[in-house]
């Protein structure tokens, strides 16, 4: 059984093929640059090339290519989109217009000059992905299934806060169920608020396989729990620090015990310090982080969590005890930290986190594959099998 795993983030797409026949540290994997880095990359050859530029495709990831874009326009370059690609930057489109960009429908695309450049938006590319694996002689065909984790802002009415509406499904997708999986859906289980996660089931027509996707700041929380200490712990917090953002969950033997996010650029040690603190002890408030311009805070389990109760943790590979365990790009933010973090690197592989977080999602959204992908999780699947003597 195999499971290609894809978590997009802003600097990377960190891939992996899961195989069920061997052990987890042998599947192959790709770190590539990100879908909106390639895009940022290619709009800024525009820029120097002075080409205009028309974007169509699905809303996707935005951060560099919304930069590109506005640099592309101040450099005084046109750039034309169509609307489902316009959201990429913003879920209102008048505010696309204002940015300068010209909105137009699908038909008027084939209008414009043969010079103007055509960018096709879109978050996953399995065909892409597929070709790649094949410059090493590795099909993707009879895939298991497939699983793709991106960050989802949600599309907020007008007039309400972002950040208020990231932070209300948060505390939605809690309420419905406390394990870390509740944010990942079958394909036509994907709410319709979040546009993001709906641009990737639509954008993976050319997948002949079940379609898990997920939120990426849980997925590479859930992935954190696999590494040998961090398994061993009944309560623990754990952070992932992204480029953009930063997810903090404390956990509990019910599953999500408390939460907050926040904006990892209005972050720094000491900041970071506090507010993991007050999550440990049960005292931050939403307003804590809301006011602060993050997206919020919600303390579900009273029960503090003491991060320096009972000394040291040691485990068989002689790693001594931490107070948070810390996962995702930006983790050397807490290097140093008093509350003594433990960087996550399950399977031996930090930039993979997500992907293995993805996994256990799919494990628990099809439970026909549950079993073979929980046995490779703990480190007990895997036929010991030599990767050259696997065919497919």
């Amino acid at each position: 059984m195999r499971i290609l795993c894809v978590d997009i983030g802003t600097g990377t797409q960190d891939i992996f093929l899961y195989d069920s026949r061997q052990d987890m540290e042998n599947g192959f994997k790709l770190v590539a640059p990100s879908p909106t880095m390639m895009v940022h990359r290619r709009l800024k050859r525009a820029t120097q090339n002075g080409e205009a530029i028309v974007l169509t495709g699905l809303t996707m990831g935005g951060g560099p290519s919304q930069w590109a874009v506005e640099g592309h326009i101040e450099a005084g370059y046109p750039v034309y989109a169509t609307p489902d690609a316009a959201r990429s930057f913003n879920d209102d489109l008048n505010v696309i217009q204002e940015m300068g960009v010209e909105v137009i429908g699908e038909d008027e695309v084939v209008s414009l000059p043969e010079d103007v450049v055509r960018l096709e938006l879109r978050d996953f590319d399995f065909p892409a992905i597929a070709r790649a694996f094949d410059q090493f002689n590795v099909s993707l065909d009879g895939l298991a299934a497939v699983a793709v984790a991106v960050f989802d802002h949600g599309a907020a009415p007008p007039d309400y806060s972002d950040r208020q509406f990231r932070f209300d499904y948060i505390e939605e997708r809690i309420k419905a169920n406390r394990h870390l999986s509740t944010f990942a859906f079958k394909s036509e289980d994907v709410p319709a608020i979040m546009t993001r996660l709906q641009a990737v089931v639509n954008s993976a027509g050319d997948v002949d396989a079940p379609l898990v996707v997920m939120d990426t700041a849980p997925a590479a929380v859930l992935g954190a729990t696999f590494d040998a200490p961090v398994k061993g712990r009944t309560r623990v917090l754990i952070a992932n620090i992204g480029n953009f953002h930063t997810l903090a969950f404390r956990l509990g033997n019910e599953g999500i015990d408390g939460v907050f996010e926040h904006h990892t650029g209005l972050l720094d040690q000491a900041k970071m310090e506090g507010l993991t603190q007050s999550l440990a002890d049960g005292t931050l408030k939403h307003e804590d982080v809301f006011s602060d311009h993050g997206h919020g805070a919600q303390i579900i389990a009273a029960e503090p969590l003491n991060l320096f109760q009972n000394g040291l943790v040691i485990d068989d590979s002689g790693i001594d005890g931490f107070g948070i365990v810390v996962t995702g790009p930006r983790r050397a933010m807490m290097r140093g930290s008093t509350l003594r973090p433990y960087f996550a690197t399950p399977f031996g592989d930090m930039m993979l986190t997500g992907c293995y977080g993805l996994l256990a999602g799919v494990a628990d959204k099809i439970p026909e594959l549950g079993s073979a992908i929980r046995a490779s999780l703990q480190g007990e699947g895997g036929s010991g099998t030599p990767p050259w003597e696997l065919e497919g």
